[in-house]
């Protein structure tokens, strides 16, 4: 997290040239995308954010923690077992990622705190699939054009 402003920088120049990509990614087949992307994106995101991958990325709103490396998967805040040393209940060595993601949001200095957005529950059979791949396809259906 101590990179956080930087690489929500990196990650929103990659979204802006994928959502710019649409018309290139349509033709040739958002499913027929889906697994190199899946391979490039595990690497990228793996080595950067710890991503476990859920296909459903929210680190923009978590300080650029990815919350599925909770034992729990909570998705929106901490389960409240927080140690007063800040590590997890569940596992005493590791730094709960909701502290992490605190930390990464003071990084940020963003007015607003996307800690706070409430974000909908893991959608299983999105899992090992691309997140940036359905990140724009959701930005493209948003602005009234057609996916």
């Amino acid at each position: 997290m101590r990179n956080a402003r930087g690489l929500k920088k990196l990650y929103a120049a990659i979204e802006r040239i994928l959502v710019l990509s649409h018309p290139l990614l349509r033709r040739i087949g958002y499913a027929r995308l889906d697994k190199p992307f899946m391979k490039i994106e595990s690497v990228t995101k793996g080595f950067l954010l710890d991503s476990q991958n859920c296909g459903q990325c929210i680190v923009g709103f978590t300080g650029l923690s990815c919350p599925m490396n909770c034992p729990k998967k909570m998705r929106n805040g901490p389960c409240g077992g927080v140690r007063a040393d800040g590590n997890c209940e569940v596992e005493p060595g590791m730094p709960c990622v909701w502290v992490l993601a605190w930390e990464g949001n003071q990084r940020l200095r963003e007015e607003e705190i996307p800690l706070q957005v409430v974000q909908p529950p893991v959608d299983h059979r999105l899992i090992g699939r691309s997140a940036w791949l359905r990140e724009v396809r959701i930005r493209v259906e948003d602005s009234g054009h057609a996916v």
